[in-house]
């Protein structure tokens, strides 16, 4: 924790960032420690200092609680289900699957490579001087 009051000012904003974007990516326990952090530092600072940043922390600690609510999940749910195109819009009719097989090209053919001799003497593993495999000893 910073000595200084306008580092903790500072660090205490930083931190209200930080619960911010761990509630919005459910990152729930990162968002616990975050908001124990923000109290930390909220109760070394005289209140009259940081009175909008308890309002914030004080919504964000809703929202935090608020993650395993009924509530929350009926929301979560009425999101899921795809909402219906206004003025009674019809989608575009889908091509059939026989028209599009025709249109599309046959791939090409891999070339067939045969046999294919490589020379482990020019990759240095075999020796210089002999081609037929044997070491010399």
């Amino acid at each position: 924790m910073p000595k200084r009051q306008p580092a903790k000012i500072k660090a205490l904003q930083q931190t209200i960032k930080v619960v911010r974007a761990a509630i919005s990516t459910k990152h729930w326990n990162e968002a616990r420690y975050a908001l124990s952090r923000a109290r930390a530092l909220t109760n070394a600072l005289p209140a009259n200092l940081t009175v909008q940043e308890r309002e914030q922390l004080s919504a964000l600690r809703k929202k935090y609680a608020a993650r395993n609510t009924p509530a929350a999940r009926n929301a979560k749910q009425a999101k899921a289900t795809p909402a219906k195109r206004p003025g009674g819009k019809k989608a575009a009719p889908k091509k059939s699957a026989a028209k599009s097989a025709a249109q599309q090209s046959k791939p090409t053919p891999v070339r067939e490579l045969g046999d294919r001799f490589i020379s482990r003497a020019s990759l240095g593993y075999g020796s210089k001087g002999g081609t037929n495999g044997s070491r010399a000893r």
